[in-house]
């Protein structure tokens, strides 16, 4: 890695326009891409357990239930996969058709989950087709990320790279309000019995009209010059895997633990919080109501948005460590007392331990497009942020819900919840710290831009 200063314009001038268009792609495409995650998240907390494996939650719902988030976690297991196909097919077919690809290759699988039969209707082709429809979810998700943090970070100026690798970011708080919203409005508008019935599918089926938005806005930023270079830019970055592995293994497995702490937080507050928050106190939850409860996450949300975007701006000031490190240290000494204060089944402290949760989720989560892009040469950056991602999803919120789920079976307190995630951040804490400042860093795209095209003289006529 490079850590001398880039040159001021490391890269052509792009008009304001332009900028916002990429801002808006990045933005706009994660979102939509996270509220068909999140939708699953949420409903696998609510309902699923007791539709889509009937027979056990009659015998015995706590195993049903942890069942259910077991099939959270099991598509983050093909998040790698996700990654590493988008690169290699987005060097074939481009990058407008990828990112259209994983758009809608997430916004069918959420569809045909509202649409899906239950256990009661087919039996056990029911969690079976669940199951497959969420892979396709995890596949999808896994090559979204890299692209559209390197694209919004690799076309900053020098010294707003925290702030423009933020929007990325604030799409997985903007898909956790759209999804909480609508699931909010679903579940207050119709009776328990029709949410159980029919009601949970409307969030799912309207993904369609989700997809629609999205192809439409990514259709019109394609068209802008700064995605054809970053189409060229993601060429020469897909370099063998064993190119990565063999000369930047360390960075891959230190953004991996850099990120376990944050997504597993942030997937209790996505799905574990208002699961056990509403569910009746006989099956070993706080049986709050549900409408306050998913209003009090939405606010949450909101605190979420808004401290990624400042952790991504003081970023360009303080560097990219330290804005981790503080956002870590809060986390590590909230995650207790956030659960004590959960316990109370009072909607303002429940609504008080959320909202303080995201201030350090989001300085732990607004700098980590910058971050990982600083930490990776130019010829590996765009496999090494993404799989460098998607194994510290899998070992950060892919089971967090599980992983809680069973600590509160088996211990009967949240505090081996807390004590848990503050574990995490120790891990991830220590994991930050012993990267180098990387604030300033020469991410050389413009001289491989010219060494590219000098070596592929055919890929002028991309341009």
């Amino acid at each position: 890695m490079s850590t001398t200063e880039e040159p001021a314009a490391a890269l052509p001038q792009a008009t304001r326009q332009e900028e916002r268009k990429v801002l808006a792609g990045t933005l706009v495409g994660t979102t939509i891409e996270w509220y068909d995650f999140f939708i699953y998240a949420q409903a696998a907390g609510l309902v699923l357990a007791g539709l889509y494996f009937a027979p056990l939650a009659q015998e015995n719902a706590a195993l049903a239930q942890i069942i259910s988030w077991a099939t959270l976690g099991i598509s983050f297991l093909f998040r790698p996969l996700g990654a590493v196909v988008a690169g290699h097919l987005g060097d074939r077919l481009g990058r407008k058709k990828m990112l259209v690809f994983t758009l809608v290759t997430m916004g069918v699988a959420t569809t045909l989950i509202g649409l899906l039969p239950t256990h009661a209707q087919i039996g056990v082709w029911a969690p079976i087709l669940l199951v497959f429809f969420r892979i396709l979810q995890g596949f999808s998700a896994g090559g979204e990320w890299g692209g559209a943090a390197l694209m919004s970070v690799e076309h900053a100026p020098r010294d707003r790279r925290g702030y423009f690798g933020a929007y990325p970011q604030i799409g997985v708080p903007c898909g956790m309000i759209l999804a909480t919203g609508v699931m909010f409005l679903v579940t207050t508008s119709m009776s328990e019995e029709a949410f159980l019935a029919w009601g949970w599918r409307i969030p799912f089926l309207s993904s369609v009209l989700l997809i629609v938005v999205g192809y439409l806005i990514r259709r019109a930023v394609d068209e802008s010059p700064v995605f054809k270079e970053m189409l060229l830019r993601k060429k020469e970055s897909a370099a063998p895997l064993g190119q990565l592995f063999r000369h930047n293994s360390r960075e891959v497995s230190l953004t991996a633990l850099i990120f376990i702490a944050n997504n597993a937080a942030g997937y209790l507050l996505i799905a574990f919080f208002s699961s056990y928050a509403t569910r009746p106190v006989g099956e070993g939850g706080l049986g709050m109501d549900r409408g306050p409860v998913l209003l009090a996450t939405i606010v949450a949300a909101f605190g979420w948005l808004l401290f990624t975007l400042f952790g991504g701006i003081i970023s360009d000031r303080l560097g990219r460590i330290r804005t981790f490190q503080i956002g870590y240290v809060l986390l590590l000494v909230w995650a207790v007392p956030m659960f004590l204060l959960i316990e109370t089944a009072d909607i303002l402290w429940f609504g008080v331990a959320a909202f303080v949760l995201t201030i350090g989720l989001g300085l732990s989560y607004g700098p980590q497009s910058a971050l990982y892009a600083e930490m990776f040469p130019v010829n590996v950056r765009y496999s090494g942020v993404s799989i460098g991602y998607a194994i510290g999803a899998i070992l950060g919120g892919a089971f967090a819900p599980l992983i809680a789920e069973v600590l509160l079976r088996e211990t009967g307190t949240t505090t081996a919840i807390g004590l848990y995630i503050a574990v995490l951040c120790l891990v991830s804490l220590v994991a930050v710290s012993l990267v180098k400042e990387t604030k300033g860093t020469n991410l050389r795209v413009e001289e491989a831009h010219q060494e590219y095209l000098r070596t592929h003289p055919e890929a002028k006529e991309q341009l």
